[in-house]
């Protein structure tokens, strides 16, 4: 059987909750970017904040595969589900 990312991505994000909490998160990373490019430009900026933002977009991200109850299905163990299928599948070329 192959794994899809694209479907295994879909199925463990259907709750409503998971899926704003997400959007909420990924907003919280663009600017922890944000901020962290800015801090390289700036001396003004506190780095503290950026680290802080990605700790809460972590945190965000984990209580919404909380509430689906898929914690498990987070974005680190459904990447390397998929990168062990592609190197299954270099084997066998």
């Amino acid at each position: 059987m192959r794994f899809s990312l694209l479907k295994a991505i879909k199925n463990t994000h259907r709750h409503p909750a998971n899926r704003i909490l997400h959007v909420i998160g990924l907003l919280l990373y663009v600017v922890a970017v944000l901020v962290i490019s800015g801090s390289l430009s700036s001396t003004n900026v506190n780095p503290y904040t950026s680290l802080f933002l990605f700790v809460v977009a972590i945190a965000l991200f984990l209580l919404g595969h909380k509430i689906e109850g898929n914690v498990r299905a987070t974005t680190w163990v459904v990447l390397f589900k998929y990168l062990k299928e592609c190197m299954r599948n270099r084997k066998k070329n």
